[in-house]
Parts: structure tokens; sequence; C-alpha cells
């Protein structure tokens, strides 16, 4: 491979330098993390200043993550080519402003399309994380690195609800939800400057070149599965939603077999062949899909329920949910001393505790009367929050174990846009349900709100109920036949 190399940056670099570089780069993951918890507890007071449609609310969540879906895997490729710092400093710069725009948005279709800005910066800045873990880091410390990030990844998901709800009830300025946008502004500041200071140059391969339709073709292909399940239930269904969907499984067969013959030519594709041609990779990015769909519809719904149905605060609605991302962190901490030991086991155990905190949760809104007991959710989002921690870190280390050194930059994007697309799935089909069964009334308070709130989003559980335990069976039984656990 021809490449360039600026600076010595490899994992032979001091110990000094390689941990302050990761420093950097775990405020830069707390960024986009605190962001998507933070709009969570946001949506509600967004509603009620812009009177935002059920729909819009769904947008708001869920173009982020969509436009970070369809960039991820590109951008990772982007940064084995042009630079893994050069596109994690471009990220980060895009994202700090893009977040000044969201915070200053006039107006809901303006916050939107400001929000997909951000997602997109966001996909130049987040496979870049790994990526440069992987690389700078010797294979012996690199799963303490990525324990580590399972503990920074909590703390942002534990402190985004709590400063989210304390900036917007505050309500400095009168600025109120936008706080939750404008606090990005120094924190990426702060890791501009870290980034100059400590983030090595890495080489690049200079025969590679961008691939423009494959990345059409898979942006096509995700945009086509998601945008129908957003739009569908507030447009009754029409019949191009089905037929979108039905056409994005061809484009994402196409997609593959367009990289393939790309790769057979010889040509730079946006899947390295090495990628396409590892079968335990594909699997398990088809795991992370399915995995990430269970979780951030049902806390968009959590939030939602708990302010517009019961008139929580946004720093109360926070508090509430706080109990998961604490048994994250806890378990996150305690799994890191396995190492690279019992993962598949591990997977298996952590769905198989989001089963469980997932009906003990159905049961505790089942039983929320016309006065709601906060209380009531602290043992199901806890129970919950150890199986995420357990399964999480566990199921990124056994993905990314197969992908080679001078791939990581599109074994990482892809990886984590397999998981976005399973958040904007999950996000589409929870809001589907909830938004659904609260019938015309809306997020309107009157008397009957109470039963309508509880029902709908008790119903909205069954969704991941459902994934979880189809995980906790397929994994488990594999990990079982094997008799040992399998990287």
């Amino acid at each position: 491979m021809n490449v360039t190399s600026k600076t010595d940056c490899g994992p032979d670099s001091s110990a000094a330098n390689r941990w302050a570089a990761l420093s950097v780069l775990f405020i830069a993951s707390f960024m986009n993390l605190i962001d998507v918890s933070i709009v969570n507890v946001a949506l509600p007071q967004i509603q009620a200043d812009t009177r935002a449609t059920p729909t819009q609310l769904e947008w708001i969540a869920a173009i982020y993550v969509l436009a970070l879906a369809v960039g991820l895997l590109p951008c990772g490729r982007f940064g084995d080519v042009f630079g893994r710092r050069r596109m994690f400093v471009w990220g980060l710069m895009g994202f700090t402003l893009s977040s000044a725009i969201c915070g200053l948005a006039p107006d809901v279709v303006s916050l939107i399309v400001a929000r997909a800005l951000k997602g997109i910066a966001a996909a130049m800045m987040v496979p870049q994380v790994l990526a440069i873990a992987h690389v700078i880091f010797r294979p012996e410390e690199r799963s303490r690195v990525f324990g580590m990030f399972g503990t920074v990844s909590s703390l942002a998901v534990v402190a985004g609800p709590i400063i989210g709800g304390a900036l917007i009830s505050a309500d400095i300025g009168g600025l109120g939800w936008r706080l939750a946008f404008l606090v990005n502004i120094p924190l990426g500041l702060a890791a501009l400057i870290g980034t100059r200071l400590f983030v090595p140059e890495l080489d690049t391969d200079t025969r590679t070149r961008p691939d423009w339709i494959g990345t059409a073709l898979f942006s096509i292909a995700a945009v086509l599965l998601v945008l129908p399940l957003i739009e569908g239930r507030a447009l009754g269904w029409p019949w191009w939603c089905f037929a979108a969907i039905a056409v994005s499984g061809p484009v994402a067969f196409g997609f593959m077999v367009y990289e393939r013959r790309r790769s057979a030519a010889g040509q730079s594709a946006l899947m390295p062949p090495g990628l396409l041609a590892n079968a335990p990779y594909l699997r398990r990015l088809g795991l992370v899909t399915l995995f990430f769909s269970g979780i951030p519809g049902l806390f968009l719904v959590l939030a939602v329920f708990l302010q517009s149905g019961f008139g929580l605060t946004a720093l109360q609605s926070g508090l509430v949910t706080t109990p998961f991302p604490v048994g994250v962190m806890l378990t996150s901490m305690t799994t890191e001393r396995f190492g690279n030991h019992y993962l598949s086991l591990r997977i298996a155990a952590g769905a198989a505790l989001l089963v469980i905190g997932m009906i003990w949760l159905r049961f505790a809104i089942r039983s929320t009367g016309v006065e709601l007991n906060p209380y009531a959710f602290t043992p199901p989002l806890l129970i919950c929050g150890f199986g995420m921690g357990a399964a999480v870190m566990s199921l990124f280390q056994v993905t990314m174990s197969s992908v080679e050194p001078q791939d990581a930059g599109a074994g990482s994007g892809a990886l984590q846009a397999f998981q976005q697309i399973g958040a904007a799935l999950g996000i589409a089909i929870a809001g589907s349900i909830f938004f659904g069964l609260l019938g015309r009334g809306g997020l309107e308070a009157s008397d009957d709100a109470a039963p309508r709130f509880v029902h709908a989003a008790a119903t909205a559980t069954h969704y991941s109920i459902a994934v979880f335990a189809t995980l906790a069976v397929l994994v488990g039984v594999s990990a079982l036949s094997a008799g040992k656990d399998t990287k």
C-alpha cells in the first residue's frame, strides 16, 4: 500500500500522547451522545414553543440519526482516504456550528434542517473516533480502550437528560430548550483545541479514491427504508410508502453487487473487499442494527409520556430515566475486567436482562393511574441499563475484532452506520405505534389524556421486547452451540 505519513502515531508513540489523544476523542463522542439524549427531554418544550406536530417531533429526533447513518459509512472511508484527523476536525467544526444554528432556529422546519446538517457533521466526526483509537493503541490495550469508551458513553447518556433538563428548566436568558443545543459550543471548542495539541496525523492511502456511486446507493437504500416509516402514519400509509420499503432491499443488494465488482476491478470501494468477504462481520452488522433499534424510540416515547402525558418538567423527566444510563455505566465498568472473554455470552445475557427490564417497564406503565409514581420506573430502567451495559461494548468488540487496521475507518463507519440505521428504525417504529395510538387527542391535555398515554406507551414497548428476546435467543443459542466464545 502506498501511504504517506506525517507523524509517528502508531502504537509505539508515547503512552502519554495516546491517552491524551483518547481524551479528546472521548469529548467528541460525549458531544454526539448527549445530543441524542438531550433532544429527547427537550421535545415536549419544543412542541409547546413551536406547535410542532407529532410527525415533526419524530423528524427532529430521527433526521439526526438518519443523516448520521447515511454519512457514517462514506465518511468512515473518507477518513481512510483524506486523513482521519482532518475528517475529525471538519466534523467537529461542523457539529459545533450546526449546534449554534439549532439553538437559534426560528421555527421547527429550520430546526429540522439544522439537525440534518448536524447529523452530517457528526458522521464526519464519529467514525474517526474508533478508527483513530484502533490504530494508535496496541492490541493488548484495545479491550481497555473499548471498556473506557463504554464508560464514557454511559456517562454521556447519564449526563444528557440531567444537563438538558436542568438547562431547560433553568430557562437562562429565556432560551429554554435552545440551551440543549447551545451547550455543545464550549465542548466543541475545547475538543478543537485538544485535537490540535494531541491528536496525531495518521497514514493515508494515496491510491484510494472516493466511491461516489456506492455512497449514493447506500444513502438511497437507507432513506427508502426509514422515510416511509416516519411519514407513513401521518399520511395514512399511501402506496408509495410500501413501495419505497420494498425497493430499499433491491437497492441495498445492488450496492453490495456494485461494491464487489468495483473491488474485483481493482478500484477503491466504499466497503473494502475484506469487509464484504467477512461473513462474521456482516452478520454482526445485522445484530447491531437490530440491537440498536430497541432503545432510542422507546426513550423518545418515555420523554413525551412523562412530560406531555403527566406534566413532569424536563429535569424531572431526565431524572426519572437516569437509572437506565446509571445501570449502563456500572455494568460497563464491571465487564471491562473480562476483556475479550465471553463476548457472545455477555451479549446474550445483556439481551435477556433487557427483555426482563422491558416487561417490567411495560407493567410499570400499565399500572400508572391518573397520578404518576416516578419511583416505579427505577427498577425496570436499572435492569435495562444493566443489560445494555453488558451487551453493547461486547457487541462493538466482537464486531470490530475481525477488521484489519487499514480498513478500520470503513469498519468503524459501517458499524456505527448500521447502529444509527437501527436507531432511526426504532424511532420510526416506536413513534408510529405511540403517536398512532394517542388518537385524535394527540399531545393535547384532556380529561382522558392519562389513559391514552398509558395505553400508547405500554404498547410501544412491545417492539423492544420482541427485539431483545430475538437477540437473546439467536446469540445465546449460537454461543452455547459453539461451546466457547467466538470472536
